[in-house]
């Protein structure tokens, strides 16, 4: 039928690798800052919840606490 071919399977695709750091540091940088945004909405919500901050203190703790993270980080 067909003749056999010979398939080297060492010799594999060419990477990028500038392109898989670029997309990896991003992919850390959204997880940080996720991570920051629902931790700091979880504590605005329990101060505007709780502690009768209302909607304006809780929006005003959210904004608060992304602009102290953002120069912390």
């Amino acid at each position: 039928m067909g003749e056999q071919t010979e398939t080297n399977h060492d010799a594999g695709a060419a990477m990028d690798y500038p392109e898989h750091e670029k997309t990896f540091n991003l992919f850390l940088a959204l997880t940080k800052w996720g991570t920051v945004a629902t931790a700091a909405l979880l504590i605005a919500m329990a101060f505007g919840f709780f502690a009768g901050g209302g909607l304006l203190g809780g929006i005003i703790v959210f904004v608060l606490l992304m602009i102290v993270s953002r120069f912390v980080l």
